[in-house]
């Protein structure tokens, strides 16, 4: 019960630089719902090693909704969301035939690139998450633990926040 309390109130604070990022527009429907399950998420990829597919896959749906929005408000084609959702699970279906990330974290990819609203959010993203993924394997390599399997559905959700973080920063 303790922990259903923790992980929720998680949401608070994400949700606020959510807005502070992204301000009142389509954009902020798609960052909203990922600051709702991004605790759940993360926790449970954690605990188990698996992103399920009732959380993640209706953030794909979100994310394109929220596109949907931005190009009925602005009146232009949401080019860096749509780009970002279909190279960054384009990446990631790739790492995943070769061997080493697991299709959830393909379809997060989606779900984090159709969220990103901006260039900015698209690059920063993926650029964080796979470096503080690839720090943590490197300590664990030489820790002497080659072979542990990492989560790294934290690592694209904490990528994905550190943007957003430094996006609402830079507008205050």
């Amino acid at each position: 019960m303790r922990q259903r309390v923790l992980l929720s109130l998680l949401a608070i604070p994400l949700a606020a630089a959510a807005f502070l990022a992204a301000g009142f527009g389509p954009a902020l429907i798609a960052v909203a719902y990922l600051a709702v399950v991004t605790p759940w998420l993360a926790a449970i990829d954690i605990r188990e090693h698996r992103l399920p597919n009732a959380l993640v896959l209706p953030g794909i749906g979100v994310g394109l909704l929220s596109c949907a929005g931005e190009w009925v408000v602005s009146a232009r084609a949401p080019l860096a969301p749509l780009v970002a959702g279909i190279a960054y699970s384009g990446f990631l279906l790739v790492l995943n035939l070769i061997g080493g990330m697991g299709m959830g974290d393909v379809k997060l990819g989606a779900v984090l690139g159709f969220s990103s609203w901006g260039l900015t959010i698209a690059v920063l993203s993926p650029a964080v998450a796979f470096f503080g993924g690839g720090l943590v394997s490197l300590v664990l390599l030489i820790a002497g633990r080659r072979g542990q399997r990492i989560a790294f559905g934290p690592f694209l959700l904490g990528g994905f926040w550190a943007a957003v973080g430094l996006v609402a920063l830079s507008r205050l």
